[in-house]
């Protein structure tokens, strides 16, 4: 479940960095003011459970359509600083509200039922409720890219400039597709307060988002199987080396490091280009153990040649 919550994070966070180009600090912010409010509704309110989601989902995008209007308007590293100083208030409002409780943070939060019929106590259950989310959310990611806005959205990658000049408005997509990034993270966020019924200031702490960058980069930039492969790999590493205390921190930053330089496109990325380049490879020996009077013809040159005779 906890990968699944984090897979569907670095997805997340892959539509904003990997197919619009903006390198955000910030997405901390979301992920744990929806995890925030999702447990205060649940444990303070009573609430429904799917209430609280919702309402910890409608926070984030909130918060991140305010923080896309503020940021979209400068690039590259200002963009980026500015998102990290806009979380950073957000992560000291936490430390310094009653409400989040501090650096205790709000525990024991009630996982309830799902619709009065899905009793999420059962971890069983909730991990099929935590698995449809993941996939709802991935399929919506997939669906979003693959669409006419998806491929604006990489045609602004690709050359902001150009995209700009054939009447797009560029400010305008960017902070779209920031806010349904911001909105999927707050899913992402409610779901871990509901499943660890916990929400504590490592939701909102810089290294939240420090990590969901790390998960995208060593899965695959762009790539759609990339953040749930880098998701994976950080999720095992911190669980199996939890031992080691403090070095863990050290240890996934050794793995970055050989990931930046061994595999410049992250572990998906360098699969498929070895598969298309070995697939290239493989039609160049076919083409040029053809005979050149095998090679097939079109249908208009066979019209000429017949025509001919």
């Amino acid at each position: 479940m906890k990968i699944l919550c984090l897979a569907l994070f670095a997805c997340a966070y892959n539509l904003v960095f990997g197919y619009v180009g903006l390198l955000a600090f910030g997405h901390a912010a979301f992920y744990g003011s929806a995890a925030y409010v999702t447990a205060h509704a649940a444990a303070v309110w009573g609430l429904p459970t799917e209430l609280c989601i919702l309402l910890g989902v409608g926070v984030s995008t909130i918060i991140g359509a305010l923080f896309g209007w503020l940021a979209i308007r400068r690039q590259g590293l200002y963009f980026a600083m500015i998102t990290l100083a806009l979380a950073q208030v957000v992560y000291f409002y936490a430390v310094q509200s009653g409400w989040t409780h501090g650096e205790d943070g709000i525990q024991s939060v009630p996982r309830g039922t799902l619709f009065g019929v899905i009793d999420l106590n059962n971890s069983l259950n909730m991990y099929y409720v935590a698995l449809v989310v993941f996939l709802a959310g991935f399929a919506f990611v997939n669906r979003v890219v693959h669409s006419p806005f998806g491929q604006a959205l990489k045609s602004i990658r690709e050359n902001e400039a150009r995209a700009i000049s054939l009447g797009y408005h560029a400010d305008r997509f960017k902070l779209i597709a920031f806010t349904l990034s911001a909105m999927l993270s707050g899913v992402a966020g409610s779901m871990k307060a509901i499943i660890f019924q916990l929400a504590s200031l490592a939701d909102v702490f810089f290294m939240t988002s420090a990590d969901v960058l790390l998960m995208t980069l060593i899965g695959g930039v762009g790539a759609m199987l990339g953040p749930v492969v880098g998701a994976t790999i950080i999720a095992v590493v911190q669980r199996e080396l939890a031992s080691f205390g403090a070095w863990v921190v050290v240890m996934q930053g050794a793995i970055f490091v050989l990931c930046v330089l061994f595999l410049r496109k992250g572990v998906v990325g360098t699969i498929e280009e070895f598969l298309a380049n070995r697939e290239e490879r493989k039609l160049s020996a076919l083409d040029r153990a053809r005979p050149q009077d095998a090679k097939p013809q079109s249908h208009a040159v066979k019209a000429d040649a017949e025509a001919v005779r």
